[in-house]
């Protein structure tokens, strides 16, 4: 039996007592690590906590085992109880469907065990999660690769007056495009795109455009370790949240559509203040 267990957004504590039972019942314990992180990441500290609650070991499985290796531990799940472990809800990210479809296909049976995500976490500031559009992913910029396929998406929910998820890049354990260019795999270090290097980005697109569907003055929310003890979430317009140091990660963005009044009500709630803290010019706090 394979087990999709997803651990909600905080820390240990936000997995389900369904889930930590099926947990506790299987012989081999994997973790999911490129989509999402826990708020602890995956320090040793981290995955000791998370060791000590379930009782057993757990091994790191990172893109590259998910996506070209998983073969391995759904054999094992074939003959045995498998946990694979989600941060968020097992069905945040479309790689997991896909695991499901090779362990149905592999005659491993799948038990999926629910838990809070960010889509709709993000409910806590007030936008009616009913009331938004397609979410668009934002990656890193390069030199050579500056992708613009979530501007169309954006400019068609903003055209519905629907509000807009935009989930950052996170890169962790990524082959550099050097070491592959010769052959041998080496990896850079890990990278979690900021709100600040988001609405950077998602400018530098929108003033390509003959009238853009978002500017300086469009209305977002900023959120950071949502579902944390020191999350943060701040609304303002894309040229006030660019000033503001969300802290460490991970952070995703809203942008606002067409607002009803008791939605205007919640949102000044996370209006800037004063004692936000912003960026100096350098970036720094």
């Amino acid at each position: 039996m394979l087990y999709i267990i997803g651990l909600g957004l905080g820390d240990e504590r936000d997995i389900t007592l369904r889930g930590l039972d099926a947990v506790k019942k299987c012989d081999k314990v994997y973790i999911e690590a490129y989509t999402s992180l826990l708020s602890f990441g995956l320090s040793i500290d981290g995955l000791s906590t998370l060791e000590k609650l379930y009782g057993k070991p757990i091994t790191v499985a990172d893109r590259e085992t998910v996506e070209e290796k998983a073969d391995h531990f759904l054999s094992e799940a074939r003959d045995s109880d498998v946990a694979f472990l989600v941060v968020g809800d097992p069905f945040g990210a479309t790689t997991h469907s896909d695991l499901v479809v090779r362990a149905k296909n592999l005659g491993v049976q799948v038990k999926v065990v629910f838990n809070a995500s960010v889509m709709n976490a993000i409910g806590i500031c007030g936008l009616q999660l009913y009331r938004y559009g397609e979410t668009v992913s934002i990656p890193f910029f390069t030199e050579t690769w500056r992708p613009d396929s979530f501007y169309e998406k954006i400019q068609r929910n903003r055209s519905l007056g629907l509000h807009t998820l935009c989930l950052l890049d996170i890169r962790v354990k990524e082959p550099s495009f050097e070491s592959l260019c010769r052959g041998r795999k080496q990896y850079e270090p890990p990278r979690f795109m900021t709100i600040n290097t988001a609405i950077e980005q998602l400018l530098e697109v929108g003033q390509l455009q003959g009238e853009p569907a978002y500017n300086e003055d469009t209305d977002c929310v900023g959120f950071a370790r949502i579902g944390s003890e020191d999350q943060m979430i701040v609304a303002g317009t894309m040229r006030q949240l660019q000033k503001v140091d969300f802290g460490a990660p991970l952070h995703c963005l809203v942008i606002v559509g067409k607002t009803h009044p008791v939605e205007e009500e919640m949102l000044e709630f996370y209006k800037l203040t004063d004692d936000i803290p912003q960026q100096n010019d350098n970036g720094t706090a």
